[in-house]
């Protein structure tokens, strides 16, 4: 089985040395596999959409273009994934990415540890971004329109006895920051826990990078936020920090 692999690995590599396709008597030649081998495998890649057949010559399929989009979207999640860890030692507290994606809240990446762990999202972080600083921070970086359509979709309702009552609450908490600063909540998503969070400029995308502590480490909060905002500088300075995942 795994020589079969491999001879299919080598076909693929024969097809895509040629921009126009190649014929199976060329591939098998390049490949150096018998014919009967060779038009065995190229049927069974094209067949799953590896290849395809047009005019007699061969050429890579949408399949091939899927599993790269796939591995990219790997490497970049890995990428993250891994800056994330970076800033939660330096912070020393559980680190969130997250996004405004077609018109939902999206939790990209966290990081904590066992000693350190992450808020539980007991009530979906998408339906409830008036009510934690990952959302609030997304949504003050949204035009009045776009904030409106959202309130509509998921209603500004309490969620802790410490939750902004209303819209009207909400859009005066947004309207008092600046579109770029930072946001923080005492328990008004998670009793016993404070959250900060801290815009990304991503090109067209509203992005948040945000922390969380115990309320009885909330003293560190306003340290935390600030070495979470130089680090965050630092890296955007010299990297692509990509969300298309």
């Amino acid at each position: 089985m795994i020589g079969s692999v491999q001879r299919a690995l080598r076909l693929l590599e024969a097809v895509g040395s040629h921009s126009e396709g190649a014929p199976a008597k060329q591939l098998a030649r390049e490949a150096g596999l018998p014919l009967p081998t060779a038009y065995h495998l190229l049927r069974t890649l094209t067949h799953e959409g590896y290849l395809r057949r047009e005019g007699g010559v061969f050429i890579l399929g949408d399949a091939v273009g899927r599993l790269a989009g796939v591995g990219l979207q790997q490497k970049r999640r890995t990428m993250i994934l891994d800056s994330l860890a970076h800033f939660r030692e330096t912070v020393g507290a559980p680190v969130y990415f997250a996004v405004y994606r077609e018109g939902e809240i999206e939790v990209v990446g966290v990081s904590d540890t066992p000693t350190g762990p992450a808020c539980e999202e007991w009530a979906a972080f998408r339906e409830t971004g008036h009510a934690h600083a990952i959302g609030q921070c997304l949504l003050g970086q949204l035009d009045e329109k776009a904030r409106k359509d959202h309130y509509a979709r998921h209603p500004v309702q309490p969620v802790t006895p410490y939750t902004l009552s209303d819209v009207h609450a909400l859009e005066q908490k947004i309207g008092t920051l600046g579109k770029m600063q930072p946001v923080t909540e005492r328990e008004e998503y998670s009793l016993g826990t404070v959250c900060a969070a801290i815009p990304i400029t991503a090109g067209d995308t509203a992005a948040t990078m945000a922390i969380s502590l115990p309320l009885h480490l909330a003293g560190r909060l306003p340290y935390a936020l600030e070495r979470l905002r130089s680090e965050v500088g630092a890296l955007l300075s010299s990297l692509s920090f990509s969300i298309s995942i």
